[in-house]
């Protein structure tokens, strides 16, 4: 698939079939996935496969803010994947010092490109995701295990879609550009 098709039809998936997503499958979007970009090449951001049924009903349960729509795409996704980034290394100089008036919003700038990425190599290979942003941070960190001196930069669902949502409706270039 090009480039240009594969920004134009990839869709936010809220709703999966129950069919497997194979470890191989998922280590072949890992392998494209770590291609993103990042701050000096710091490739900070760390992906946590959830395939445990148990835990990802704590996380739909108990760590997503009481979301219904987070809840319910969690408990169809057949994985979770909680995107997590290594802390003060984007954006910041050898001696720990920030090194932009932007201080550690590379570290978010990062983690974005890396998820956008990941969800493109899952449409590569015909899987289909959905990035959530609404939960607890400190609940998930405990109810996966992060690793410590990781972030958790969002939550991403996974699996084979069971749905075609249509495009939204997209602002025009003269909306989006301005020429100087």
């Amino acid at each position: 698939m090009n480039a240009v098709d594969m920004l134009k039809e990839r869709r936010s998936v809220r709703k999966f079939t129950d069919q497997p997503v194979a470890e191989e499958t998922l280590k072949e979007i890992i392998e494209m996935a770590a291609f993103a970009p990042s701050w000096k090449n710091t490739q900070t951001t760390r992906y946590i496969a959830v395939y445990d049924q148990a835990i990802k009903d704590k996380i739909a349960n108990e760590c997503i803010m009481g979301f219904e729509g987070n809840k319910r795409t969690i408990d169809g996704a057949p994985v979770l994947i909680v995107e997590t980034t290594v802390d003060k290394r984007s954006g910041y100089e050898r001696d720990g010092s920030f090194s932009t008036s932007k201080e550690n919003h590379w570290q978010s700038f990062d983690a974005g490109i890396a998820c956008q990425t990941f969800c493109l190599a899952a449409h590569e290979v015909g899987l289909a995701t959905v990035i959530m942003g609404i939960f607890d941070e400190a609940k998930v960190i405990e109810a996966v295990g992060v690793p410590e001196g990781q972030s958790v930069s969002a939550l991403i669902a996974l699996g084979y879609a069971d749905e075609e949502p249509k495009m939204p409706p997209r602002k025009t270039v003269e909306d989006l550009l301005t020429i100087k």
